[in-house]
């Protein structure tokens, strides 16, 4: 089996650079064409967050690198800074490309059951990238509508005054869906059926089974946002009404149709980083993961019920009070399995031996985070809270403390977790832990301020405060300034990463095959992974060793590489 597996790569050494890079199936390629790609997004997202908080910060300055802000700028910059973060960065990296690379290592074979729909799915993907960038240089420029897109507005050219750029902006998340929805029918069907011999449903990582949860979930709840997506497109560029109520449209039907995806979505990013987390805190704490079981089952239950708090988005949409409160008690039911399945990795921590190197630091990171954010979601959560909330910079600082955790600590703990198995060398430790304290505490310097304007009732779509004399207090420009300065801190800190990063890959100090003393399997093979990953394909079985596996329920050994 192992040699019919390899034959199919017998030739990949003689291949063109072309082919054997830009039009490769080999999943460790594509899973990084997904990094590269994501982290080159994530760069024009963090431009487009400086440039708008500048205007903030010091309304009607000549912005360096940007110059003057007009509200249409300032709505487009807005706008598809939450649509990169989200579609393009959090989604590729943590979904895309360590799904990619990390599942047929983690499980024991040599490629994803589909290797041609692989490299599709990531060719799709890429010319999404590339429409979303072409409707920034279209008559009208990019669209502006906010990254949920309501309508009518956003149906209409003559508000968004971007003839070209909302159906350009709509057709690039449309390419970029088919593209995950590729995707993920690869991990799943990879998962399923091609598991190195003598590996368990409950043998599988906590990762592994985090990717294939958020694939299954995307798949359930992005239905009918395509079918809303193409209503949308239909008005915008055929003139039809399906959301305007002038012509019998209903444009909270969009709102239904959007948040049925949105809030899975959450969960869709969510997911794939806890099992990061997972996978690195039981590494670097020299214990098995506390309640496995547990957890997984836990994470079913909350993939269930993400498909039933959606509404709690619409509480001043005009829906019926009985159902906001009915969604009121799903909100707060959702948060049960979310916190076990955090406290089981503080529990896991309970009595290690902890190390603190970069990845841990990140993995801990997450955990303290995401905890601000969960907390203070039960706010927004209750229907009567949320009246007040709603827009406001509260809700802005909630969702950074949920989702900056997830797309940026959750990647950074990644990449340095998995660096040396991706490009076999060790990053620096030293500039490792100068970026993660570059990049945490600017953070929470910039969004706690704006958990203090969002209760003091500040508005988050208002371009230009200083045209609100009421609201432009000096105390609250205070805050914009340091929420703005963090900001420009944390970007730059970003610099000594990719100085690392790219340093590290043709410099960083060679590693071996297991330099953190793991036990699965991704860690038994080459630094980094050969074509076909290894030369015979390995298969487990369980022993008495002193740690378990990480993030399994049992402790077992690669057969090929005893303990």
């Amino acid at each position: 089996m192992a040699e019919s597996a390899h034959a199919t790569h017998g030739d990949h050494h003689e291949q063109s650079f072309f082919i054997k890079y830009l039009w490769s199936t080999d999943h460790k390629i594509i899973g990084m064409q997904y990094l590269f790609t994501g982290m080159f997004m994530a760069l024009i997202g963090g431009f487009f967050a400086y440039a708008f908080r500048m205007q903030l910060a010091f309304p009607g300055l000549d912005i360096p690198g940007w110059g003057t802000m007009t509200p249409p700028n300032y709505n487009a910059l807005v706008t598809n800074h939450g649509t990169i973060m989200i579609f393009w960065v959090a989604m590729p990296v943590l979904i895309a490309a360590f799904g990619n690379f990390l599942i047929p290592l983690m499980i024991g074979c040599d490629d994803m059951v589909f290797p041609r729909l692989n490299r599709l799915s990531y060719q799709v993907f890429l010319l999404s990238t590339l429409v979303l960038l072409a409707s920034f240089f279209v008559p009208g420029g990019a669209f502006g509508g906010a990254w949920t897109a309501y309508p009518p507005l956003s149906a209409q050219a003559t508000y968004n005054l971007t003839p070209w750029g909302a159906p350009l902006w709509l057709l690039a998340v449309a390419l970029e869906f088919a593209a995950f929805l590729m995707g993920g029918i690869n991990f799943i069907t990879t998962t399923m059926n091609s598991r190195a011999p003598g590996m368990k449903m409950h043998d599988i990582p906590m990762v592994v089974w985090m990717i294939v949860l958020a694939s299954i979930i995307f798949m359930l709840s992005v239905g009918p946002l395509f079918a809303g997506a193409i209503m949308l497109f239909f008005d915008q560029v055929l003139g039809t009404g399906f959301f305007d109520p002038a012509r019998g449209g209903d444009p909270v039907l969009w709102q239904h149709m959007f948040w049925f995806f949105g809030h899975p979505e959450v969960y869709v990013v969510l997911l794939p980083a806890m099992g990061i987390v997972i996978d690195i805190i039981t590494v670097f704490a020299r214990k098995k993961f506390f309640a496995y079981k547990v957890v997984l089952y836990t994470t079913f239950a909350a993939g269930v019920a993400s498909f039933t708090v959606w509404a709690h988005h619409q509480f001043i949409a005009g829906i019926d009070p009985r159902m906001a409160h009915i969604f009121t008690v799903t909100t707060l039911m959702i948060s049960v399995p979310i916190a076990v399945i955090v406290f089981c990795s503080i529990a896991t921590l309970y009595g290690g031996s902890i190390r603190f190197t970069t990845p841990m630091l990140w993995a801990l990171a997450f955990i303290f985070e995401f905890l601000l954010g969960g907390v203070t979601g039960i706010y927004l959560g209750a229907a009567g809270a949320d009246i007040y909330f709603h827009d406001s910079y509260f809700v802005l600082a909630h969702f950074h403390y949920t989702f900056f955790p997830i797309a940026i600590i959750g990647t950074f703990a990644a990449v340095t977790y998995w660096f040396p198995k991706m490009f076999g060398r060790h990053m620096n430790e030293t500039l490792g832990k100068i970026h993660f304290w570059g990049t945490v505490i600017p953070f929470n310097l910039i969004f706690i301020p704006l958990f203090i304007l969002g209760l003091a009732g500040q508005h988050r779509r208002i371009y230009n405060f200083s045209m609100y004399p009421d609201l432009a207090k000096p105390e609250f420009q205070d805050l914009r300034v340091l929420a703005t300065v963090s900001l420009i801190v944390m970007l730059a800190f970003q610099f000594v990463f990719l100085f690392n990063f790219f340093a590290s890959m043709i410099k960083g100090r060679k590693a071996e095959k297991n330099p953190y003393d793991a036990n699965t399997l991704e860690w038994t093979t080459e630094s980094p992974p050969p074509h076909g990953n290894w030369k015979e394909l390995p298969s487990v079985y369980r022993g008495p060793y002193e740690y378990s596996v990480p993030g399994r329920a049992d402790d077992f050994w690669p057969q090929n590489e005893p303990s």
